[in-house]
């Protein structure tokens, strides 16, 4: 089995296991409204349709329930930023529900970066004030900084998430560990080469899939509509893009990435060579 696919069956398998909420209906309805409060992050995940914000979307649409999507995502944001323009971006927009992904500038930034102690004031004033104003908020641990999961800001970022676990149950906020869901795929991987990010951090097509797969799942959809979401992701044509031009969909990006693997070349350099090689093929004059 090649390393793409297992990760797919990885993914398969996350998107299978039972949780408490597979016992009720989904918690979120159709016609909800919900802001994704975050970083670069989210920014791209709203800004493309293979980001997680777009998949979540586009998940909850193919099982008949079309949402109203608020993205509040700016690149560089720490925790800070985004409580100064909560009230603006998020609190406004009167959404049903808020997800809040922030944590990886805060430690990536270093001493540009946001302190621990003032990182939980900040958040928790984030959700105390969306809570007062009626909406739901559901937590996102932040994700992986640099796929190396023992370097040392992953070593930090650990204390974050781990806050985020303690408040999620102090504020009774839904809780979606997408860090967690991350390091269970990638301790699996074989190589160095980068499986669900593109540069150690942002989110490739593959990355996106298991942020939204968890969303969904915290939403409390069950494993039937998981598979659902999923299929009409790997489907979906022209959803992920590669080089800024070519578009694919997921199930033939993972094709792709099965075949870059086979001749031990990254996904990237492939497709530069084989593009390079057409370009040529129109100007050779004809033999």
């Amino acid at each position: 089995m090649t390393k793409t696919r297992r990760i797919h069956a990885l993914a398969a398998a996350f998107l299978a296991i039972a949780s408490p909420a597979f016992a009720q209906d989904a918690l979120i309805k159709a016609g909800d409204t919900v802001a994704f409060l975050g970083d670069s992050i989210t920014e791209g995940g709203a800004g493309h349709p293979a980001g997680y914000v777009r998949r979540v979307e586009s998940g909850l649409e193919a099982n008949g329930m079309k949402i109203h999507v608020v993205g509040a995502g700016i690149s560089g944001h720490k925790s800070n930023q985004m409580l100064e323009r909560l009230d603006r971006d998020v609190l406004k927009k009167k959404p049903t529900w808020m997800t809040l992904s922030c944590g990886v500038n805060d430690v990536w930034h270093g001493a540009n970066g946001v302190p621990l102690p003032e990182y939980k004031k900040n958040i928790t004033e984030i959700v105390d004030k969306a809570q007062a104003a009626g909406i739901k908020v559901m937590l996102l641990t932040s994700t992986v900084i640099g796929e190396d999961l023992d370097n040392a800001n992953n070593a930090k970022l650990k204390e974050y998430n781990d806050f985020l676990r303690t408040l999620a149950k102090e504020k009774n906020c839904r809780f979606a560990d997408l860090n967690a869901d991350m390091q269970a795929i990638l301790k699996d991987k074989k190589s160095k080469e980068l499986r669900l990010t593109s540069d150690g951090v942002h989110m490739n097509p593959l990355g996106d899939r298991v942020m939204a797969a968890g969303i969904l799942k915290e939403f409390g959809l069950n494993p039937k509509q998981l598979e659902t979401a999923n299929d009409h992701w790997y489907h979906a044509p022209k959803t992920c893009q590669l080089n800024g031009e070519i578009k694919l969909s997921l199930k033939q990006y993972e094709q792709l990435q099965d075949l870059a693997d086979s001749k031990g070349v990254s996904l990237h350099a492939l497709v530069q060579e084989e593009a390079s090689k057409a370009v040529l093929k129109l100007i050779e004059p004809a033999k």
